[in-house]
């Protein structure tokens, strides 16, 4: 099928994200695996230099990732039966081709005597960095194993992909089965106006009577977090507590999915020679052991447990006195802590929700990523796969193009939870010249009701935010090889670095005054709310990071430890982790682990610390910032123009520690997240 009839072979601009179809998964995918496998029986045989064969070789490989980019993309926001029939079908496909590129020994050797060679003193820095990746990914695919056991690991790297996608499936089914209509409008008491103006059109669209509630997040954390009605919150914690669980139907269970998932990694790294799949996780990583992890998240515990401590009996304190509950519950606690917040701070969630009218919010974003990198962004036009997408352009200041994006905000039923970003276009150079970025940004946020524009919560201007500088990571890489450019070859530990600093934004005045407006008054921010929302930043810190650091340390653990295969079930160990650190402790029948997709279905396995570890950079990046601040403003576009130039632009070309400590001028320090956090003075 030619490019013009199957839009996932045409690379000459854009995706064709409104064309494509179903079947045109399979056909391409076919087409450009034959055109890969050509490319690599060339490389085989062509000279050892990066122009005869891994030149040719990264452009055979771009065009199969764009293209089933695209499909896990669509996979990802527009899941549907057909396309994910298509989905499954070719994943075994993708998955057979890149665990056979990794074992490939002729390529192998081309890549070693590459490296060998007097040519390789005369590359660039950033291809001598993507030609040792590639060398270390070769053995962690397998390369050097004997060949009697190449085929078992190549089994297992296949069952694993399928094993994956069948997990965020499963979460997505169950997430989208359960429904509450409540007819009874009294129940609903507490609850936002806009939050129960959707629930309403919800149920009329499905011509019910009542109000429709589910478990998507623009629903069920408003829900949990305002509504009076005690039993109403039980039910809809319950019910997100156990998705894809032995409580649900049986063929949305993920359980066997874990045991089956871990029992393969394990298998995994010791065909490769390691202990765990943490240690083979770890190799591309800035931590360097398993046990490092563990004792840089142990040592977060220890300081903050005594803040988690005073914050939990604090919270059973007022549920207690103020709120008549005695015995403070799970379902109890986003209820109670938004109550003691609102009467410590004398500000709510809710309140402060209807001064970031969406587009108020982005153009805030924009403002400050226009003024901190030099950058001008505009929205413009391009083909997107739902009518509210929007497509925006990023310039320099001089007019060049640098990169452009998509945003698609809001949840859908068709659209996996949580927030992420990614890649459509990588920048490289090529014949023609440089191939300018493309980024997906994705949310889960409430659309419009009502006649209003959708209006986001400080947590989801945060995570905006967050996502940006994902995408920032992607769009203002100056790396001109695809394998060390944007977020390509940055080691994992390090990937949330920018986007947990552009979190920081979320608290500067400077940078709030010109995001908020209220929605029906259009005033902007006043200072005294403003104000509050600094003297609350903290609130329930300790309880915050403790959560983070039992999701890393059960993460961990469950990858360096837990022997699938023996006497001990998987629960017995997250119980474990949670006496070691938790001050608030879910009831027996949570199911967390079958909706932890980031370990499960995505890259995260023996990562999730990262999010801590980053934090420790982030932070301290943005200290710079705060230094400054007196003299320059939070907006200082000459710190923002070193971030830019020894973090973004530099993407994976070298160490991230040599990134960091080039724009830091020293080693990181983890003083600026307690600081943060408010565990030290500031």
């Amino acid at each position: 099928m030619s490019p013009a009839g199957n839009p996932l072979l045409d690379f000459s601009g854009l995706p064709r994200l409104a064309e494509i179809r179903p079947e045109h998964v399979s056909p391409a995918v076919d087409e450009l695996l034959a055109q890969a496998r050509a490319a690599v029986a060339a490389a085989e045989s062509a000279a050892p230099t990066w122009g005869a064969f891994v030149a040719p070789l990264e452009d055979a490989h771009e065009r199969l990732g764009r293209a089933w980019g695209q499909v896990s993309h669509l996979h990802g926001v527009m899941d549907t039966p057909p396309l994910r029939q298509a989905y499954n079908a070719s994943l075994p496909k993708i998955s057979q081709y890149w665990t056979e590129l990794g074992q490939n020994l002729k390529l192998f050797a081309k890549y070693r005597e590459l490296k060998g060679s007097p040519a390789y003193a005369g590359l660039t820095a950033a291809r001598r960095r993507a030609l040792d990746n590639a060398l270390r990914d070769f053995k962690l695919s397998g390369a050097e194993l004997d060949a009697a056991k190449k085929p078992r690991f190549a089994a297992i790297q296949e069952e694993l992909a399928k094993l994956g996608a069948k997990f965020s499936e499963n979460l997505l089914d169950a997430t989208n089965d359960w429904t509450l209509v409540v007819e009874d409008e009294r129940r609903l008491a507490g609850i936002p106006a806009d939050v129960r103006q959707a629930a309403r059109e919800a149920a009329q669209k499905d011509a019910k009577a009542g109000w429709k509630l589910t478990l998507h997040m623009p629903c069920y954390f408003p829900a949990l977090q305002y509504a009076e009605d005690r039993a109403l919150r039980e039910t809809l914690y319950r019910a997100s507590a156990t998705r894809a669980s032995e409580f649900g139907k049986p063929e949305w269970d993920n359980t066997s999915l874990i045991t089956r998932i871990l029992a393969l990694r394990r298998e995994a790294a010791r065909l490769l020679g390691y202990a765990s799949h943490a240690e083979v996780s770890l190799v591309p990583k800035m931590a360097r052991s398993p046990a490092e992890v563990l004792s840089f998240l142990r040592d977060l515990a220890r300081r903050a447990r005594p803040f988690a401590e005073k914050d939990a009996a604090e919270l059973r304190a007022f549920a207690r006195k103020e709120l008549g509950i005695e015995d403070l519950q799970s379902w109890d606690v986003a209820f109670a802590s938004e109550k003691l917040r609102a009467k410590r701070y004398a500000f709510s969630d809710q309140e402060l929700k209807q001064y970031f009218p969406e587009d108020v919010a982005l153009a805030g974003l924009f403002r400050l990523i226009e003024t901190i990198f030099g950058l001008r962004i505009s929205e413009a036009k391009a083909p997107a796969w739902h009518q509210e997408v929007r497509f925006w352009e990023a310039r320099d200041r001089d007019g060049a193009l640098v990169g452009q994006f998509y945003t698609d905000l809001y949840a859908r039923d068709t659209k996996r939870g949580g927030a992420w970003m990614d890649d459509a276009i990588g920048r490289r150079r090529k014949a023609a010249g440089i191939q300018t970025p493309v980024a997906y940004l994705n949310c889960n946020f409430s659309r419009p009701v009502g006649g209003k524009p959708a209006l986001f919560s400080h947590d989801e201007v945060i995570t905006l935010f967050h996502e940006s500088g994902h995408g920032l990571h992607h769009l203002l890489t100056r790396a001109e090889d695809l394998a060390v450019s944007g977020l390509n070859g940055v080691e994992w530990d390090a990937v949330e670095l920018p986007s947990q600093f552009m979190e920081n934004f979320c608290w500067e005045w400077d940078v709030l005054t010109g995001m908020t407006r209220h929605v029906d008054t259009g005033a902007p921010l006043a200072r005294a709310l403003f104000d509050k929302m600094i003297a609350a930043k903290n609130f329930q810190s300790g309880l915050a990071m403790l959560r983070q650091v039992e999701f890393a340390l059960f993460d961990m653990r469950l990858h360096a430890e837990f022997d699938p295969a023996g006497a001990h079930p998987l629960q017995d160990l997250l119980d474990e982790v949670r006496r070691e650190v938790a001050v608030l402790v879910p009831p027996a029948w949570n199911r967390f682990q079958n909706s932890f997709s980031h370990i499960f279905a995505g890259g995260y396995a023996a990562g999730y610390y990262s999010y801590k570890w980053a934090e420790v950079l982030s932070a301290d990046a943005y200290a710079l910032f705060e230094e400054t601040r007196a003299l320059k403003g939070a907006l200082n576009a000459e710190a923002g123009a070193r971030f830019r130039d020894e973090v973004l632009a530099v993407g994976g070309t070298r160490p991230a520690a040599e990134s960091f400590r080039a724009f830091r001028g020293r080693d990181p320090s983890i003083d600026a997240l307690l600081r943060h956090s408010g565990m030290i003075p500031a």
